[in-house]
């Protein structure tokens, strides 16, 4: 009880009503006394007098309780719309001060900790980058190297067997690193997704000629169902990208005489697409894994595959506010939906 007095504004209220109390108590005493006509009467003016005092100090005292949360809460919605250098006053003693105290320190700790993750990502960036340079060099050269093998060898057919082993080894290589600096950078934040209206039919069509070759070596086909009108705001190159992940995967697991089927829809507020075929299909245990880095079923026949295509893809159509998920039956096919909101104007 005590504690509520520390804050003055408090105290002096109470003191202020335990006041108009004690006077109107003392004038009813003595009108009460006194031989003055229609005492009663002097006594209910005087209770209410004192009842308008008590109302105005109450309405007043409120009144400014109101303005200073309307303050802090000023202060906490500029915060969250990106201003940190922002305090809420608390020169005064009591728990409503001690709160915007804590509030004060809770900014305090945020601000260290977002500029303790902003050097982090940049020196994630820095190291990346470093990265990036130094294994394109020898992977580049080790390209060359076995090119040259490859030549000098012609006639040596042991040893151009094994280069082109290497080179396929070289290929995995290279695209391993590609894929993990792809991931880490969306990761960290380092990608600025350049977004624009695309057309989903043309973005199917360029998927579809950059797998055309391999299918037809394959003898699989890969078939295109939508309307040619659907559009939506997306970044091209990395949507491209993650349709490419789920064609791949689709091409690892299917075989001569198969089908991929890529199609596209809109709803009232979602824009689909859904990559199928009618391969070996996915073990039941390993469905919910699928999008782990490097996760490698033991059923798994896919000898080339790394483990990152379906991350990679998954952190793409995350990093567009869209999610991804997967269907499939053992010997019969697998289907990856990818569903994108549509923004709307309320």
């Amino acid at each position: 009880m005590v504690k509520i007095f520390v804050n003055k504004k408090i105290k002096n209220l109470f003191i202020s009503i335990l006041l108009c109390v004690l006077a109107f108590t003392l004038i009813s005493m003595l009108l009460a006394g006194s031989k003055v006509g229609n005492a009663a009467y002097y006594i209910i003016i005087c209770s209410l007098c004192m009842t308008a005092a008590i109302l105005v100090l109450c309405y007043g005292y409120f009144r400014e309780q109101h303005k200073i949360m309307e303050n802090a809460i000023s202060q906490i919605t500029e915060y969250i719309s990106g201003n940190k250098e922002i305090t809420i006053e608390c020169n005064d003693e009591g728990k409503l001060y001690r709160l915007f105290h804590e509030v004060n320190s809770l900014v305090a700790i945020l601000n260290a900790h977002s500029e303790s993750e902003k050097n982090a990502k940049e020196f994630l960036r820095n190291t990346i980058s470093d990265i990036s340079h130094q294994l394109k060099t020898p992977l580049a050269a080790l390209n060359i190297y076995n090119g040259i093998i490859q030549e000098e060898t012609k006639e040596l057919p042991n040893i151009q067997k094994f280069s082109q082993l290497s080179e396929q080894e070289l290929d995995r290589i290279e695209i391993l690193v590609q894929n993990l600096l792809k991931i880490t950078k969306l990761d960290a934040g380092m990608i600025t997704l350049e977004k624009s209206l695309e057309n989903v039919s043309e973005l199917a069509e360029n998927v579809k000629q950059h797998f055309l070759f391999r299918a037809e070596q394959e003898g699989k086909t890969i078939y295109l169902s939508g309307s040619k009108a659907i559009t939506f705001l997306c970044d091209r190159n990395w949507i491209i990208e993650a349709i490419s992940n789920l064609v791949k995967n689709a091409l690892d697991h299917t075989k001569k005489g198969d089908l991929i089927h890529i199609k596209w829809q809109a709803f009232a507020s979602v824009v689909q697409i859904s990559v199928e075929d009618n391969g070996s299909g996915i073990c039941p245990e390993d469905l919910h894994h699928i999008f782990k880095r490097f996760y490698r079923s033991r059923f798994s026949k896919d000898t080339q595959g790394i483990g990152l295509g379906l991350p990679l893809t998954k952190a793409i159509v995350e990093a567009h506010n869209g999610t991804i998920e997967s269907d499939s039956s053992l010997n019969r096919g697998t289907s990856f939906t990818i569903n994108f909101l549509i923004p709307t104007k309320l």
